[in-house]
């Protein structure tokens, strides 16, 4: 057979952030000097495509090595990373070969890593890679049987596994008679993701730090917990989750989509009903906590805590940029990250939750603290670290005392599920206020929309706050964000609107002190 002039081609999907493009592979087998030449801004894992797809066609008696082929990935202008592109390119290769039917494979998005002796890798990424090509107008797409189910999640896409490129030889060829994709065992869906023991009636006390947890579940504000160790601040944060409304189908997969990109490979098998919470340690770097790396940026926390909760705990112990570079995405609910040869956006509207200790050995708390801090200069640098800009976009500020004897003899407090129908309640009532504006909480609402008609409160309702802004303790945002806790505490009190005792209890929330 002659070598001159064949021509195949299929899909595949280059990724930036979570947003995917469809490149048509092309491959060119000519006459000429020996050569596999892959185009169109391959990175290094993409330029060594040729050896393992040289190695993995040998398996089926094809050798390459004495053909000129030359691999054009189109748009040649987007930068291409990762293996996820070998299953295409030997599909368009064995197209060109006539191994494959043309006109079977020419519409289909190939996903995968292909091995040395041909068999098919799980990659990451697949489920933003499906939704792409969904969105994009691809009906079918072929990833590793460790993919399948992941790839499942997406509606509206044919899913065909294959183990390795033999049996995918086998499978285009029962489509070219007329059959159906031939049946490859795939991991099931797995055990549920999000199974948890938590409750919040596990708590002893600390009556105002739940009614303050309450209230940033409800509104989706972000909350600061202040207090000695072993007061409960990091049993409180891990049960935010427990009292927030389930994701809904189309949440669950904004927020699989982000862990397709950086958990492993296969990893992501089905969707989960609780929002999720990461913690990073407080060594974690700038990056790891917005995004970033080296040539292909990752998701950072911030990202992954998308739809759910970021925990910082010993947040003053965090480097001081990294916690700046929490700002933006407080307030915007997205993570973009400049590179020179692209910008990449990432989700991540979360719920921040800080934790931080009075001083740095803890103890100066009370009357009768016992501080072993060698100055005070060293408290106040330790509590300086939580800047002012950083703390100005906190709606909930609050102090959790040491649970003291008498609280253990309480009764339990009201569980997550109890909780859980107050937080859902009041989110309704917001979602029917303010959804033609299209916003759904009230944390997201903008000030300018609070402080005009028609839900601009009476002058005797916002004495409190516009003494406090008057006499410049509180910014404009700090006015605006004691507003829409007003909100909150109104919706859950089932009020058509807060009055002044709401606004109070909303300015005292932002102003405690761990002061004595």
């Amino acid at each position: 057979m002659s070598t001159t002039g064949q021509l195949g081609h299929t899909l595949a999907v280059a990724l930036t952030g979570v947003e995917g493009t469809i490149v048509d592979v092309e491959a060119h087998i000519a006459g000429g000097l020996p050569a596999f030449v892959v185009g169109g801004l391959p990175d290094a894992a993409i330029s060594q495509a040729p050896d393992r797809i040289r190695a993995a066609a040998a398996t089926l008696g094809l050798l390459l090595s004495q053909l000129r082929i030359t691999v054009n990935l189109s748009p040649a202008a987007i930068p291409k990373h990762g293996s996820a592109f070998d299953l295409p390119i030997a599909v368009a290769v064995l197209a060109a070969r006539s191994v494959l039917p043309q006109r079977l494979v020419e519409g289909v998005v190939h996903i995968g890593e292909i091995g040395l002796d041909g068999r098919l890798r799980p990659v990451r990424g697949v489920l933003p890679s499906v939704l792409s090509a969904a969105r994009s107008g691809a009906r079918r797409v072929v990833v590793a049987p460790e993919n399948a189910a992941e790839a499942r999640l997406v509606d509206g896409v044919e899913v065909c596994p294959a183990r390795d490129l033999r049996g995918l030889v086998t499978a285009y060829a029962s489509l070219g008679h007329g059959q159906g994709w031939p049946a490859w065992e795939v991991l099931d869906e797995g055990p549920p993701v999000d199974a948890s023991a938590l409750d919040l009636a596990d708590v002893v006390g600390q009556h105002e730090a739940r009614m303050a947890l309450e209230l940033a579940a409800a509104g989706g504000h972000h909350l600061h917990l202040a207090g000695p160790p072993g007061a409960g601040k990091t049993m409180l944060a891990e049960r935010l989750v427990t009292i927030l409304p389930p994701l809904t189908r189309d949440e669950a997969l904004e927020v699989m989509t982000v862990r397709s990109l950086c958990g492993l490979p296969g990893e992501v098998r089905t969707l989960p009903t609780v929002p999720p919470f990461v913690a990073p340690h407080h060594s974690a770097t700038q990056a790891a906590l917005v995004g970033g790396g080296g040539p292909v940026v990752r998701p950072g926390a911030v990202s992954r805590a998308h739809r759910g909760v970021l925990f910082l705990d010993e947040a003053p112990e965090f480097a001081a940029h990294a916690l700046q570079s929490l700002r933006q995405p407080m307030e915007s609910g997205l993570v973009v990250i400049g590179r020179a040869m692209s910008t990449v956006e990432f989700p991540a509207r979360f719920q921040l939750v800080l934790a931080s200790n009075p001083c740095p050995c803890g103890r100066a708390f009370g009357k009768g603290t016992d501080c072993t801090c060698s100055a005070l200069a060293a408290v106040r640098r330790y509590a300086a670290k939580l800047s002012g800009p950083l703390m100005d976009r906190v709606d909930l500020q609050v102090v959790v005392p040491p649970a003291g004897r008498l609280a253990l003899g309480e009764n339990a407090g009201e569980s997550s599920e109890v909780v859980a129908g107050r937080v859902f309640a009041a989110r309704e009532v917001q979602l029917r206020r303010w959804v033609e504006l299209g916003y759904a909480l009230n944390a997201e609402v903008p000030g300018s929309v609070l402080r005009r008609a028609p839900y601009r409160l009476p002058a005797r309702a916002t004495r409190d706050v516009d003494g406090a802004l008057d006499s410049g303790w509180l910014t404009l945002r700090g006015y605006d964000r004691v507003l829409r806790v007003a909100w909150t505490l109104s919706d859950l009190a089932g009020q058509v609107a807060p009055g002044a005792d709401e606004v109070s209890t909303a300015l005292g929330l932002r102003q405690r002190t761990v002061a004595a």
